[in-house]
């Protein structure tokens, strides 16, 4: 994550005319959102002033300025933790940040709206400003629909699918130009909102390799067992963690492998479920949750294991998706096991071993198969940390953002924003 200061980096040029921006963030905290933050940072890195409108954890400030983003917050909405639940979080969010806005617009001002979905209802607020002269962007980060698929094992109401479709194409269609994580999405938006193609500019996730970087592993974990295999993230009903418990119980007791540990580290919606299938199943000796861990310890966590793992099933969303952490683990130098999805091959390329998808027996095969050929995932790691340099870092996207927001401004770069053109989408995603 881009480093997080409480004071102003004197790095940062002033803002000129014009270039205020207003960013409404709903689902997260900041900078809790890696997204986010980078986004925001290389915002006003290239001058322009950059206010994040967001929720607040009990521990955090109500307003504060970050690495040279001004950040503002709002009490925490109680959790939904059913379709209801959800929607009246939805709402409660909404609503807060359409008052907050206006009082923003009063007291600093701004000239662009910068909506980060989930809700899209976020664009709503955003749209509403659009009479007083404002520009709207719309950060199209997760496909709503395939996620409450996905979620609800595909048999999720067609109503609801329905409505969040219509709040989809609604978002699409109200802002003034979308920026969106790659391809898969940008398809997706043309072809079901019937936006115009140039109306999106794909910016896509990436770690920064600076700040991440191959550290020496735990050593009491390391010391735990011969063969190590982690993973990190947020765990949602879609992750497919119960995927990765059943390829170890595949590993252990159909390929002999007992010499094995699998590290967790996250929190999530499926947390409790999977630690009922971890017991259900008898892998407590062989499977860890470490819960959350912080996130200047994860390198440490990641760096004792052996291979790192991508479980998540194909599914609409999934098979659409990029995931931040396959990124992260070649950012690190770790070889990863993953199903073999379209965009998780784009990102990983030759620095991960595909098993079919939604097969954990797979799974296992392939993570017993880099057990013994240390070789290989001494190898695979070198690629995938080459291949984040030289492609898939976040640095590679900053021009297509700065180009989207001399679009969404219809102007050109001034000198401060004069970088590189921006790469075309092809080569990154064809492997080298």
């Amino acid at each position: 994550m881009p480093d997080c200061q409480t004071a102003d980096s004197p790095a940062h040029p002033p803002p000129l005319p014009g270039r205020r921006v207003l960013m409404l963030l709903g689902n997260n905290p900041y900078p809790q959102d890696p997204r986010v933050v980078a986004e925001a940072t290389s915002l006003t890195g290239a001058g322009y002033e950059v206010t994040v409108l967001c929720p607040r954890w009990p521990a955090q400030a109500k307003r504060e300025t970050l690495g040279g983003v001004h950040v503002v917050r709002f009490p925490h909405p109680p959790e939904g933790t059913s379709f209801v639940g959800y929607v009246l979080e939805a709402v409660h969010v909404t609503v807060t940040m359409l008052v907050r806005a206006v009082d923003l617009m009063l007291r600093r001002g701004f000239d662009v709206v910068h909506a980060h979905n989930p809700p899209d209802t976020l664009v709503l607020v955003a749209a509403a400003f659009k009479p007083f002269g404002k520009r709207v962007l719309y950060d199209h980060h997760d496909l709503s629909p395939e996620l409450y698929q996905a979620n609800a094992g595909g048999r999720g109401n067609r109503l609801v699918y329905r409505t969040l479709v219509l709040l989809e194409t609604l978002a699409c269609r109200l802002a003034d130009h979308v920026i969106t994580a790659n391809t898969s999405h940008r398809e997706l938006e043309v072809g079901r909102a019937g936006i115009p193609l140039d109306k999106v500019t794909v910016v896509r996730n990436g770690p920064d390799p600076a700040r991440l970087r191959p550290e020496a592993a735990d050593p009491e974990l390391r010391a735990r067992a011969g063969f190590i295999i982690g993973w990190v993230g947020s765990m949602g009903h879609h992750d497919g963690i119960d995927h990765l418990i059943r390829a170890i119980h595949h590993l252990v007791h159909e390929l002999g492998r007992t010499d094995v540990l699998c590290v967790l580290v996250g929190h999530g919606d499926a947390y409790d479920d999977c630690r009922a299938l971890t017991r259900e199943l008898g892998m407590e000796p062989y499977v860890e949750f470490a819960g959350f861990v912080p996130y200047e310890r994860i390198s440490a966590y990641l760096g004792a294991a052996d291979v790192c793992a991508v479980p998540d099933p194909s599914s609409p969303y999934n098979d659409r998706s990029t995931m931040i952490k396959v990124m992260e683990y070649m950012a690190l130098s770790k070889p990863i096991v993953a199903y073999d999805l379209p965009e998780t091959r784009v990102s990983a390329g030759e620095a991960a071993v595909y098993a079919q998808p939604n097969d954990p027996r797979g799974l296992a095969e392939a993570i017993a198969a880099l057990e013994s050929d240390p070789g290989r995932c001494a190898s695979m790691g070198d690629e995938g940390r080459r291949r984040v340099e030289d492609r898939l870092a976040w640095r590679h996207s900053v021009p297509n953002l700065l180009e989207a927001y001399a679009r969404l401004t219809a102007r050109a770069p001034s000198i401060r924003e004069r970088v590189p053109a921006p790469r075309d989408e092809a080569a990154v995603d064809v492997d080298a």
